[in-house]
């Protein structure tokens, strides 16, 4: 006589709808690691944009950054730019955990290589290498469009100072500047080349699947082993397995697609040095060769790694409270 196959554990969602909820995680997620290292973000971007040559190593270098910005600006020119960088980050996450979660279910309904867990009113899916990389990448180009002019004023006042011609101040008063003296065009500018860089999402998100369905088989073997009950979808990871899994998807996918950020941060700074992606290209290798596309690797490792870490494991945490406690 067969052993019936288990149900799939369904818990219920807080929200509305699953995707609601993931949405939800992400905002949530993208507030703390802004507030968590905006100083770095501030420096990367300054470093992309720059041309002078990096002195030191990287840890001396962010130090001594650092230290320049204190002192002429005081601790709160550590933190210039942090309304739209944060305003941009929460939008960012938020819209791209909502298109992530629809788009994986849309890819699932015809995707023979998925699994359908019914779960409260949604449903846990888990596509293939293929799926997850088409699901992220859609997601990314929609969240792409949709912050473009957030992300162009956080590079306009982390590039200027207090007090210039051209400081752009807060996030209302830079849009309202850029919309007024350069238009549409102006709000998005760096666009397509933001639509060409979704790959650097796309190949995190594909190996960060995957790295989790791998951890959640070695738990499922665990718990047969142990003779334990294992309800799919009802489990979830340590917080180590999720630092790890994340750090080592990002940096796969950061030493691939690194160059497009230097190019992209240049193109948006409004520097009449680097007027379009051809000179721009041009430029960067006349003066620094190759390195040039890598510049701020090391300072944006630093920074990014603690700030994907913190997002993936606050968002999975978040999204399972949801799921799990504070459900009705």
């Amino acid at each position: 006589m067969s052993t019936p196959t288990p149900k799939p554990y369904r818990p219920p969602s807080f929200l509305p709808s699953p995707v609601l909820d993931h949405a939800s995680a992400g905002l949530v997620a993208g507030c703390i690691a802004t507030l968590f290292t905006h100083p770095l973000d501030l420096l990367r971007t300054r470093f992309q944009v720059s041309s002078t040559p990096i002195t030191g190593g990287p840890g001396r270098a962010i130090l001594s950054s650092l230290g320049g910005i204190k002192a002429r600006d005081g601790w709160k020119g550590l933190y210039r730019g942090l309304g739209p960088n944060l305003v941009g980050n929460i939008a960012g996450w938020g819209l791209y955990f909502m298109w992530y979660e629809l788009l994986k279910r849309r890819i699932a309904a015809r995707d023979p290589d998925s699994v359908h867990a019914a779960e409260g009113g949604g449903r846990e899916v888990r596509l293939s290498p293929g799926g997850y990389l088409l699901a992220s990448a859609q997601a990314s180009a929609l969240t792409a469009v949709m912050t473009n002019p957030l992300w162009v004023v956080r590079v306009r006042i982390f590039t200027s100072r207090p007090g210039d011609a051209h400081d752009y101040g807060t996030l209302h008063r830079g849009l309202y500047r850029i919309a007024r003296t350069e238009g549409l065009r102006g709000l998005y500018r760096g666009s397509t080349f933001a639509l060409i860089g979704i790959s650097n999402g796309a190949l995190q998100f594909m190996a960060y699947e995957e790295l989790k369905q791998l951890g959640f088989e070695l738990k499922r073997r665990r718990y047969e082993r142990a003779g334990r009950e294992w309800r799919e979808g009802g489990e979830k990871l340590s917080n180590i397995e999720y630092i790890l899994m994340s750090a080592t998807s990002k940096l796969v996918a950061l030493a691939t697609t690194y160059p497009y950020q230097v190019i992209r941060a240049r193109l948006q700074s409004n520097n009449p040095e680097y007027p379009n992606i051809p000179t721009i290209l041009r430029l960067t290798y006349a003066q620094s060769g190759l390195r040039g596309f890598y510049r701020g690797l090391a300072t944006n490792m630093i920074r990014v790694l603690p700030a994907t870490c913190i997002t993936f494991v606050v968002y999975e945490n978040v999204a399972w409270a949801l799921r799990r406690h504070f459900a009705v």
